[in-house]
């Protein structure tokens, strides 16, 4: 979570003096929320490759792929409690 804060921190520092100040907190808004989407992304991307590996690491990979999501899950919803 303190990552994504410094993130959208240092975006809203790159655009000191060029945005109006009763804009900062939707531009925050729409630099979380394209932050979130493409974190999501890469990790839908590697719950695929993981469902796709072999017949043999087939277990594995699903096991990995649930890790993934509960982690998805979890972090959307201490996200979504933040707002």
């Amino acid at each position: 979570m303190e990552k994504l804060k410094a993130i959208v921190d240092e975006a809203l520092a790159e655009l000191a003096g060029t945005l109006p100040a009763d804009q900062t907190d939707n531009v925050a808004k729409v630099i979380e929320a394209a932050v979130i989407r493409g974190m999501l992304e890469g990790q839908h991307r590697a719950v695929d490759a993981c469902i796709e590996c072999g017949e043999e690491e087939q277990d594995i990979a699903h096991k990995i792929a649930t890790a993934i999501r509960e982690k998805n899950d979890l972090l959307i919803a201490n996200l979504s409690s933040l707002r």
